[in-house]
């Protein structure tokens, strides 16, 4: 018993830096439901779209295309969708969905999936 009690006093601290030192371990697993995923690929389309372009290649704001989106980083991606551009006509969208959420529109930009909630 007392080697499983020391055990546990090292298994839980680790276990709580390594959730606090690396958040997106969690977020990462989290997926929006089918449901929500269908709201965020509307939203993509129609209210991203008429700015970036129906088919993400441009127009008032910039390409969305996953080879214009290849060296930007995940989460400068995250908070331009998030806070917006001050300055510029790309409004915040944080009101709208969460971190978690914006992530999941950026992983699917990357990776030029159409319908991924199939």
């Amino acid at each position: 018993m007392k080697h499983a009690a020391r055990l546990a006093h090292l298994f839980f601290p680790t276990c709580l830096a390594a959730l606090l030192l690396c958040p997106g371990i969690a977020a990462a697993t989290d997926k929006p439901t089918p449901q929500r995923q269908q709201t965020l690929l509307h939203l993509l389309k129609q209210d991203c779209g008429s700015c970036h372009g129906m088919s993400m290649k441009g127009g008032l704001g910039s390409p969305l295309t996953a080879a214009s989106l290849a060296d930007k980083p995940d989460d400068s991606l995250v908070a331009t969708i998030l806070y917006g551009r001050p300055g510029t006509a790309m409004p915040p969208w944080q009101a709208f969905m969460t971190e978690q959420e914006a992530q999941w529109l950026v992983e699917i930009l990357k990776n030029a999936q159409t319908n991924p909630a199939q």
